[in-house]
């Protein structure tokens, strides 16, 4: 018997060359999993097809044809659970597309025929990934978060396995039949390029503390909010930290650093901050020691394969307070602090990141703690986690 199972997943002798539909979207946070779990079953079976299936009107619409893979509309949309005269309207369509989806999703896997269907969240992922299982079609799902989603937990009861980017959402999963903690696939820029060399890069000394906000790229306010009452402490405190700050593009952010100065905030000419609508994040998070952001599972997973100390201040505005559990997984390990929304100050933002700033062995410490929590193989986690799903056609 082979013992092909041991070993990095190659190839194989026999040539395969599977059919896989993915279904995901809705955000960003969904869709660039399934792009990167096609690529690795790419890597793994050349001559491997694809077939996206997304909500024509979301993120995916636009990311998948980009990315040049096959993409199929399917209209789904979620219930809304605060009742008001808008919402019933919105729960009514809602409730009309469920009903045709069953339908369309049968003529999708008629028509592309694939051997195995693999779920990565998001509403649109449910009709299909249920259609296939009925169907006798091998099944799997991507769970990002610590948090599950409520449908990946619906889909757990069918699919033949369920891969988690953390071991903690497995006691979501009670029925099953197999799950896998796999970890998140990160964008293979994270960790081309040393701290050293992105501190030249930018022109930041070696011996630099480097501090880098981001909210997203949409940004957020009272992250922003907090940021302008930290920069402000540097200048009256007379603190020599580089800050790089992306306040996002939303329209309400525009003038930040104008308002900033109106504030008496110098940031024009000011060489110790780095303020911009948007930066490359992959050299200022190689470049930083602590990282003030949100917590979605991307971001997270970023953070611990750059193994960097962090001070998390999740949404509340997501479904099921996900964000919440995804940042508390970092500080139980020692490797990043959660303050929610509702206990932010700016006297406590403030100390947080001084408590930081002015003990480098907390910093350090901190930091590979979450360079401890990054999952290095992921890739080969989750090729073998699908090899018996293809294997088996």
């Amino acid at each position: 018997m082979s013992d092909r199972s041991h070993k990095m997943p190659m190839i194989s002798e026999v040539k395969i060359m599977p059919r896989v539909i993915m279904a995901g979207g809705g955000t960003a946070g969904h869709v660039n999993p399934a792009l990167a779990i096609a690529e690795i079953i790419k890597d793994n079976y050349p001559d491997s097809e694809f077939c996206f299936v997304g909500n024509p009107e979301k993120l995916e619409a636009k990311l998948v044809p980009k990315a040049g893979y096959r993409f199929e509309p399917l209209q789904i949309e979620g219930f809304q659970r605060k009742i008001n005269a808008e919402n019933i309207k919105r729960n009514l369509h809602a409730a009309m597309c469920l009903a045709k989806s069953g339908s369309r999703c049968r003529k999708i896997i008629n028509e592309f025929r694939p051997d195995l269907v693999i779920g990565t969240g998001g509403y649109v992922s449910g009709p299909i990934v249920r259609a296939a299982a009925k169907m006798g079609i091998k099944t799997a799902v991507h769970e990002q978060n610590a948090f599950a989603g409520v449908t990946n937990k619906l889909l757990s009861k069918k699919a033949d396995v369920v891969m988690m980017t953390v071991g903690e959402s497995e006691k979501y999963f009670p029925q099953a039949k197999k799950c896998v903690t796999t970890g998140l696939p990160v964008r293979g820029m994270f960790g081309r390029i040393s701290k050293e060399e992105a501190r030249k890069e930018l022109g930041i000394p070696e011996d630099a503390t480097v501090v880098l906000s981001a909210g997203g790229s949409l940004g957020a306010k009272v992250l922003n909010e907090n940021i302008a009452k930290l920069f402000r402490w540097y200048q009256q405190e007379g603190r020599l930290v580089y800050h790089i700050h992306s306040y996002g593009t939303y329209k309400d952010y525009e003038n930040y650093i104008d308002d900033c100065e109106k504030q008496g905030i110098r940031i024009n000419g000011n060489d110790l901050l780095r303020v911009s609508s948007y930066v490359d994040m992959p050299k200022a998070m190689a470049a930083c020691d602590l990282i003030i952001t949100r917590c979605g599972a991307a971001s997270l997973a970023e953070i611990e394969a750059m193994g960097r100390c962090s001070i998390l201040i999740p949404s509340p505005w997501v479904a099921e307070n996900h964000q919440y559990h995804n940042g508390m997984v970092l500080q139980n390990a020692g490797a990043g602090v959660v303050i929610e929304e509702k206990d932010l100050t700016g006297d406590r933002f403030i100390e947080t990141v001084r408590s930081f700033i002015d003990d480098k062995e907390k910093l350090r410490k901190c930091s590979e703690a979450a360079r401890s929590l990054y999952i290095t193989d992921t890739p080969k986690r989750i090729a073998e986690a699908l090899r018996p799903l293809i294997g088996n056609k």
